[in-house]
């Protein structure tokens, strides 16, 4: 598999087979749509890998800018499967936790993509699906969708988001209502919380969802990944370490805008310079003169 210039070897590799899924692509945008309608797109295990397969395909390739998710049928994702849960399928205790970690990471796989990405949700949004969610950078639902976090009804509990990012979302004490009662809600509500971005007319969730898409492809795609980029590490640090990121961004984007040079650093890759063979490289006499420094 041929090497690209940034050294991965992922970003040529064939797109997955899927059998619960459909993946469509054009012009720079991705399409997941989750496909066991019969099931509510119930997140099986075989689902739930294709989905992951599906993300880490995404995140290594260049071309994708926007990520659009939904489901078949009329729904977006009933959660985890409960009939395989309940089948024993899991495992036992310590294979249940590998299989919660497996998803934390394709969450956080989710969430990392430096591709925006949106949720497009009709009728059922609940557990997993509701995860699926919060890992995303917007969602748009229609007005008869309905969400919430049942698990504390079936004798589980949420293990990849539904206590972590929801409370960083809507705080501690809604989060202990929406999981504590498991009460399933309207999409109104969702929206108040600021779990949702829009709430629109139930014939209207796919032109929404594309002019959502078409505005964000005009954008200056190398800002809206240091926004997201940014925004995202920062909610989890303290004002002054966000504060750094921000900065940095800052110069950043001058840098790659303007293409100003900064007079007092490097204007080429150190190790170039230093192989080059030129004896008065800047990068050569100061490597020779730090080499052996303070290493009596």
């Amino acid at each position: 598999m041929a090497n690209t210039p940034h050294g991965f070897h992922r970003s040529t590799a064939a797109l997955p087979t899927f059998e619960d899924l459909i993946f469509e692509e054009a012009e720079g945008v991705a399409t997941i749509t989750l496909n066991r309608p019969d099931s509510v797109n119930a997140l099986s295990l075989n689902l739930s890998r294709e989905f992951f397969e599906a993300l880490e395909y995404l995140r290594d390739q260049e071309r994708f800018h926007v990520v659009v998710i939904k489901g078949a049928g009329g729904n977006f994702c009933a959660g985890d499967d409960l009939t395989e849960m309940g089948s024993g399928a899991w495992g036992n205790a310590n294979q249940v936790m590998r299989r919660v970690r497996y998803y934390q990471q394709m969450a956080n796989t989710l969430e990392e993509l430096d591709k925006i990405t949106i949720c497009a949700v009709d009728g059922f949004c609940v557990g997993g699906g509701l995860e699926v969610t919060m890992a995303s950078d917007f969602v748009i639902c229609t007005e008869r969708a309905r969400w919430g976090m049942p698990e504390v009804d079936w004798g589980i509990t949420p293990g990849w988001g539904g206590t972590t990012r929801m409370a960083r979302l809507i705080g501690r004490r809604m989060t202990k209502e929406i999981n504590l009662l498991g009460a399933l809600h309207p999409a109104r509500l969702g929206k108040e919380l600021g779990l949702f971005n829009r709430v629109v007319a139930n014939d209207s969730l796919e032109a929404e969802t594309q002019k959502l898409v078409d505005l964000l492809k005009i954008k200056n795609q190398q800002g809206l990944r240091q926004l997201k980029f940014m925004i995202n590490k920062n909610v989890e640090a303290d004002l002054y370490t966000a504060q750094g990121f921000e900065l940095l961004g800052a110069g950043l984007t001058t840098a790659i805008n303007s293409r100003t040079e900064v007079p007092d650093a490097d204007q080429e890759h150190g190790w170039a310079s230093y192989k080059s063979g030129d004896q008065d490289s800047a990068i050569r006499i100061r490597r020779e003169q730090s080499i052996d420094f303070w290493v009596d």
